[in-house]
This record gives structure tokens, sequence and C-alpha cells, in this order.
């Protein structure tokens, strides 16, 4: 009687290279794929936060893991013209296609786009108005307000163009910002001011010691200063090389609106400030109170 063969089929474990161990399962390998690349994103994330050059041991110990594991990692990333090696230190720092992603990033980072939710959120929580500023030709200008229901009546909409001297917002550009353009708009409005504005700022000096306090405390707030009966405060919005972009703003009736330094309205507008500026890549966004 003649024999009969049956084909088997070879195991799958070949596939792998190794008849030794059993095949991963396919959740199982996703999840290992999923897990290589966020240890891949933590060391670029790394090498980031190291300020875009550093030897392996120091990404390995900011990662937490093995010279040897960081090493496969980053010669993948130097394959792929996200990290490049300099020959003469033997740091490993930020390559050409990171800047691109970069680039591409920062193109995108529009302070409204960023702070919508934070102004949408502060303003739920403080039940004031809200909105954000950006410096525009003829001063700060809104361009994004929220109102509660039965809001303060105040004369400022999106389009409206406020003081330097004499806002809360106007007062976080003056004192942040850069250019001898703003101190020149400053001493304009300085001139054409009202006895009791001067009153309150009397010199040049006095508004130097206002742009320190700014800068000192990170925000500016004002008390019936542009409008009798209004409080104010306001907090700047950075793009990833600190620069002033924006600023976030909220503000109410004097006897319930607190914008005094230490309060809880300016703890919640300095914190949603940071949180936006963060979003605009600045890495040292900390909320100021």
């Amino acid at each position: 009687m003649p024999r009969t063969s049956t084909a088997v089929p070879p195991p799958a474990v070949i596939a792998n290279g190794n008849a030794n161990e059993p095949t991963a399962s396919a959740p199982t390998a996703r999840r290992r794929r999923v897990q290589s690349a966020e240890t891949g994103m933590g060391i670029l994330k790394a090498l980031a936060r190291l300020g875009g050059a550093a030897s392996l041991t120091a990404l390995a110990q900011a990662v937490d893991e093995s010279t040897a594991k960081v090493h496969r990692y980053l010669a993948s990333m130097v394959e792929e013209g996200l990290v490049t090696q300099d020959a003469a230190s033997q740091r490993y720092v930020l390559g050409p296609e990171a800047i691109h992603i970069g680039q591409a990033a920062l193109r995108q980072c529009d302070p409204i786009r960023a702070g919508e939710p934070a102004l949408l959120q502060l303003q739920a929580e403080l039940g004031a108005t809200c909105f954000i500023a950006v410096m525009g030709n003829l001063g700060p200008t809104i361009l994004r307000i929220e109102e509660p229901p039965l809001a303060v009546v105040v004369n400022v909409r999106a389009g409206s163009v406020l003081p330097l001297l004499w806002s809360a917002t106007g007062q976080v550009f003056m004192a942040l910002g850069a250019g001898a353009a703003l101190r020149v708009q400053a001493q304009q409005e300085w001139a054409r001011a009202t006895p009791r504005q001067k009153a309150v700022l009397p010199d040049a000096a006095a508004i130097d010691a206002l742009c320190l306090q700014v800068r000192t405390q990170g925000f500016a707030n004002v008390q019936d200063l542009l409008l009798p009966g209004i409080s104010a405060a306001a907090a700047p919005l950075r793009r990833h090389d600190g620069a002033v972009v924006g600023a976030l703003t909220a503000l109410g009736a004097t006897g319930g609106f607190d914008a005094r330094p230490g309060g809880d309205a300016v703890g919640r507008l300095c914190a949603a400030a940071a949180s936006v500026s963060a979003q605009l890549g600045f890495l040292n966004a900390s909320p100021q109170r």
C-alpha cells in the first residue's frame, strides 16, 4: 500500500526568525509598535527640552532608559533626518526634518485659535467679560470677546482699540512688548490724559515703575482707571521665543470683580494664559498670581 504524505505547514514562528519563541499575537505586536513609537517620541521631546543638543548619557537619563536602548532609537532617527550627531562633540542635535516639523507647527500658532477654548472656560468660571487682544497698528485690538448673560455695560467689542497706559490689556503690551514705537504711543496717550489719569501716572518715572511692576508680577491689573466702576486684569500670551503675541483679559464691576494680585480671578486668568502660551510653544509658561 503506497504511503501518503501530508504537507505540514511551517510553523508561523519561522516568519519571526526564531522557531523557539512563540509568535506574538496581533494585538500584542501592535502594542509593541505603539510602545516603540512612544519611546521614540519621548527621546525626541527630551532632546528638545534639553535645548536641542545633548549627549547620549544625558538623553538616557532624561528618559530613564539605558544608553544602549536610546542609542538604537537615535540611530533610526538619524536615518530619518530627525536627529543628527555632531562629529566633533558627539552630541545629538535636532535634525532638518525635526526643524521642518517645528516650522510647520509655528505657522499654525495663532493666539486666537489656540486661546479660544481657554477663553470660553475662563468666562464660564469667572462669569465676567473676557477677551483676547493682539497688538494692531493702532494699538491693542480686541479680536475675540465672550460676555456673560448679564454683562457689565462697557464700550468694548471685537475691533475695539484699547490704550496702552490706562487699560490692563495695554499695560501688558507696553511692559512686556518690544519696540520704541510702544513708548512713543504711551507718551502720546499721557499727553492727552485727564487730570485724574495723570494723578495715577504723573510722570515718566511712574510709567517706568508701572512697567517694572507688570514684568515682576507677570500680569497687569487696573481699577477704575480706564472706566469708572470697572476693574480688569490681563495676562500675556507668549509664543515659543517668549515674545508677547496677545493678551488674555477679564473685567467686571469693581464691586464684584476682584482684580487684585492673589485673588481667585487673577489666579485663574494667569493659569489660562499660561496654558495658551504652552500651546503656542512657550516652554517656560508658568502661571503668576
